[in-house]
């Protein structure tokens, strides 16, 4: 089986710990001033090779061994289409995939903070609907976190640190519009967090309504859903955000060390 009921908890705890990853982004903001974006860029494209490594080396084989090759395929696609709609459904300007240079979404925000009180609305408004906008997208990031932790513990690990370093700009730009609205870190910061609590409950929903069918072909179509979802955040969110932050290099640098780690990894546990 590739299911294991023991593994439950510590697939809820990387879950967790990847989804609150957005309270580094709130820290990053507040207390570096200006944080070296070479450094974020690589992060984000480690984070993307360490993706892509394992959807289509580990969870998508896996899968198909479970499912055949037919239903993968309409799975993998499936899994694309179920994030792709979600990020249509919501408009550019709140959409998460499309996150502003920390500095820009700065200056923008103090061009707001001397203004009168309906531009310091207009302004928390934009931090909050961010947020909602960043839970609605870590929904399927949960569920691809907490069912790889469940079919391979050390793939669950590697997953959580990938989708934690991605989650990291997306705080930057919750907490950075709210605190130029209300001068107050601490609530800035907690509508940053909380953004992150959508991926365990995306984990803990997906898991009580598969709970009563899981078996061998049931969690073998989970993990093609899975890597179709991982495979379209990293090809139209993580990498396009990791080149806007730096060069081209530092990018397919982090790409191929991230694989480079995940194929390690896989040799060695």
């Amino acid at each position: 089986m590739l299911f294991i009921i023991t593994d439950v908890g510590m697939a809820f705890l990387l879950t967790i710990l990847a989804g609150l990853s957005t309270g580094i982004g709130s820290l990053i903001a507040f207390f570096i001033r200006k944080p070296k974006t070479s450094y974020l860029s690589f992060a984000l494209g480690f984070s993307g090779g360490v993706m892509l490594y394992i959807s289509f080396v580990e969870l998508l084989p896996n899968g198909m061994e479970a499912i055949g090759e037919f239903w993968s395929i309409v799975i993998l696609f499936s899994g694309m289409f179920f994030i792709g709609i979600m990020d249509f459904l919501l408009p550019e300007v709140e959409n998460p995939h499309h996150i502003v240079d920390s500095e820009c979404l700065e200056e923008e925000a103090k061009s707001c903070e001397d203004d009168d009180s309906e531009n310091k609305s207009k302004l928390m408004k934009m931090g909050v609907v961010m947020a909602l906008a960043i839970g609605i997208h870590n929904f399927p990031e949960g569920m691809a976190t907490f069912g790889t932790a469940l079919s391979d513990l050390n793939l669950g690990i590697l997953t959580s640190i990938a989708i934690a370093l991605h989650n990291i700009p997306e705080g930057i730009s919750v907490s950075i519009p709210i605190y130029y609205a209300t001068k107050n870190r601490k609530k800035a910061f907690l509508y940053s967090f909380l953004s992150g609590l959508a991926e365990p409950i995306g984990a803990a929903i997906g898991y009580l309504i598969l709970r009563p069918f899981l078996n061998d072909q049931v969690i073998g179509g989970l993990l093609v859903f899975i890597s179709g979802v991982m495979i379209y955040i990293s090809l139209d969110e993580i990498l396009p955000t990791a080149h806007h932050y730096g060069q081209g290099h530092i990018v397919i640098i982090g790409i191929v060390l991230g694989m480079i780690v995940m194929a390690l990894s896989l040799l060695l546990f």
